[in-house]
């Protein structure tokens, strides 16, 4: 393929989808990772798409939402590895909630093992995932359906979570800053996950690598409330992801990150490379510099905060 047809190519995947990462890039087009970075560069030039954190966006600084036709294909590898290492998280018995996207979608079909559980979720492809767990409980909010991604969305959905308690949330975004936290581009997407965050002791953001540095229009999750980020392992040369999950941790967010196996099969939790788990004495993260440039060496690496839970509890009250 001539570099001309390249990069027609690479320009029409980014406008159908938002943002597409070089790895997809590569795959799609049949070549190097380093040949299409080279290509971004040329179309960046040309004022035609932003280069983003081990990926190509749409150019203007923030991201539009994709549909889930999109999002359905894309880092299809890092999702199935982050949704192993989220499944783990969760224990028998234990109330969750869930909220809309493929990578949560990801994460039901592996709860659907969990006895006992409770789920509580605004997004329609997560119960679906789980309509035919008998030992799981499945709880949908009311709202108004929004058919971009098959989620519950508006005043319905955020007053039927009120009063509402659990131990934990799981919520994915569409982008994820040190800075502000997650963020999504839709402002009812935005409400009703706040009102799940609201309803949690604990919340966990499910974020590949290319939506780390990715700010968009809404802020769901302040960085402050975030008790921990599973995501995948950024590209070798992605310093400016690993600059990112280096500021993260330095904010106290405990940082799990999952690797794949060949041919982009996803590592088990508990197989491939050892788990490392760091304990932190003090009341801030210190690591050392280049900790998360590291991360192909390792599948997790977890930062411990346990001021994380009484965080979230007084935002409540805030």
């Amino acid at each position: 393929m001539f570099a001309a047809e390249r990069r027609q190519l690479i320009l029409e995947m980014v406008r159908a989808n938002g943002a597409v990462s070089l790895r997809e890039l590569a795959r799609v087009v049949q070549t190097s990772e380093v040949t299409v970075r080279r290509d971004v560069r040329a179309l960046e030039a040309e004022g035609l798409l932003d280069r983003r954190h081990g990926g190509a966006v749409l150019p203007g600084g923030f991201t539009r939402e994709s549909g889930f036709p999109q999002k359905s294909h894309l880092a299809t590898a890092e999702k199935t590895a982050i949704a192993d290492v989220a499944a783990s998280l969760v224990e028998e018995g234990e109330a969750i909630v869930v909220g809309a996207g493929t990578t949560t979608q990801e994460l039901a079909r592996r709860l659907a093992r969990v006895p006992g559980l409770t789920v509580v979720t605004n997004s329609l492809l997560v119960a679906q995932a789980l309509a035919h767990a008998n030992r799981v409980e499945v709880v949908m909010t009311g709202g108004t359906l929004r058919g971009s991604n098959y989620a519950l969305v508006g005043s319905g959905a955020e007053q039927s979570l009120q009063g509402l308690r659990v131990s934990r949330a799981f919520l994915s975004g569409s982008g994820l800053t040190a800075e502000r936290g997650l963020s999504t581009s839709n402002m009812l997407s935005a409400s009703v996950d706040r009102a799940l965050v609201q309803a949690a002791a604990e919340v966990v953001v499910l974020a590949d690598h290319t939506k780390l540095g990715t700010d968009t229009m809404f802020q769901t999750v302040p960085t402050d409330v975030i008790t921990r980020l599973v995501t995948d392992e950024p590209p070798p040369h992605d310093d400016r992801a690993a600059t990112e999950l280096q500021a993260l941790a330095d904010q106290g967010v405990q940082i799990a990150v999952a690797g794949t196996g060949p041919g982009g099969d996803a590592v088990p939790p508990g197989g491939g490379r050892p788990r490392r788990d760091v304990p932190l004495p003090g009341q801030r993260a210190r690591h050392q510099p280049g900790q998360f440039r590291g991360a192909a060496a390792s599948l997790a690496s977890e930062v411990l905060q346990p001021e994380r839970t009484a965080r979230v509890a007084d935002m409540r009250r805030r």
